[in-house]
């Protein structure tokens, strides 16, 4: 049951293309929008689609095809952890922010161009 601790698996759409960036310690990562859509039926019986949208990072190799692969619309499936981050704003406000740290991606669909 432990491997099942803090686990996420999702398969969503891209909202943009995937911001990359390489730090001072040769270590690279990748970060994206997912959009995840679940349709439901409301209480008429008339079906709508619900968005979520999830912050996604991806580090390493897994961020260096993130970023030669995919972009805005690309499907991707992905499985991960939550991982919860703070920091304080120009104002000196307090914020909070989830976002999915992956450990396993498949790409489903793969940029055109």
């Amino acid at each position: 049951m432990n491997t099942m601790r803090n686990k996420v698996q999702l398969i969503g759409n891209l909202g943009a293309t995937p911001e990359f960036k390489m730090l001072d310690n040769n270590k690279c990562f990748a970060k994206f929008s997912l959009a995840t859509n679940e349709t439901i039926k409301d209480k008429s019986g008339n079906y709508k689609t619900d968005t979520q949208w999830h912050n996604i990072t991806v580090w390493g190799k897994q961020a260096e095809a993130a970023q030669k692969l995919l972009e805005k619309g690309s499907e991707v499936a992905i499985e991960g952890k939550l991982v919860n981050k703070n920091y304080t704003d120009k104002e000196g406000n307090k914020r909070y922010t989830l976002e999915i740290q992956v450990s396993e991606m498949i790409v489903l669909t793969k940029k055109v161009g």
